[in-house]
């Protein structure tokens, strides 16, 4: 092997190792919300909803509703601040919180309490994945152009029966597979 060859094999190497590094807890990022948003319809990556209900044995009449009275409703739920309120029906008050609802019924004397709150970490990172952040379009493209990279110079580490020329190649071919079944059932479908 010449010093060329060499030189460009432990270029690609050293490519290949220090990119990875830097990328792996970016690719970790992403690979947690890919998985959480595959799974969207199954459950909320983002938030929390906490439901709970609530009994009223005090009587109230939602057209003489005060602001000292929604007070009073809303430390039943451990709120002291609220947003605005409003009557849907003539036995019924709604509360607006920030991030949360108290919807009761006085007829029922019951009262359902929902607060809607960040899942943590998934939060942050759907917020990535789904490039939110303003500019981060910009960061997510260098990125999975770097990812390309890491592929093509991981491709080139290995020599021999363990190399691209060999085995690989037909570990490459098989990994073709699934996203052209993928892509062949989409197309009949």
């Amino acid at each position: 092997m010449n010093l060329s060859i060499k030189k460009i094999r432990r270029f690609n190497i050293a490519t290949h190792r220090d990119l990875g590094y830097f990328f792996s807890t970016l690719i970790i990022v992403y690979c947690l919300s890919g998985i959480a948003l595959n799974h969207v319809d199954e459950w909320n990556p983002d938030f929390v909803i906490t439901k709970k209900t609530i009994e009223v044995k005090e009587n109230f009449v939602a057209k003489d509703l005060k602001p000292t009275d929604i007070l009073l409703l809303s430390k039943k739920v451990d709120e002291t601040k609220y947003k605005v309120f409003d009557c849907p029906t003539k036995d019924q008050v709604k509360i607006y919180y920030d991030n949360a609802s108290l919807h009761i019924n006085f007829t029922t004397h019951e009262g359902t309490y929902e607060k809607v709150s960040r899942r943590p970490l998934f939060y942050q990172v759907n917020v990535l994945h789904r490039n939110s952040l303003k500019g981060w379009k910009w960061a997510s493209d260098v990125f999975a152009f770097m990812l390309i990279v890491i592929n093509i110079t991981g491709l080139f580490i290995l020599k021999g029966k363990h190399g691209i020329g060999r085995r690989g190649k037909w570990l490459i071919l098989a990994g073709f597979m699934p996203p052209l079944i993928a892509i062949i059932i989409q197309a009949t479908i």
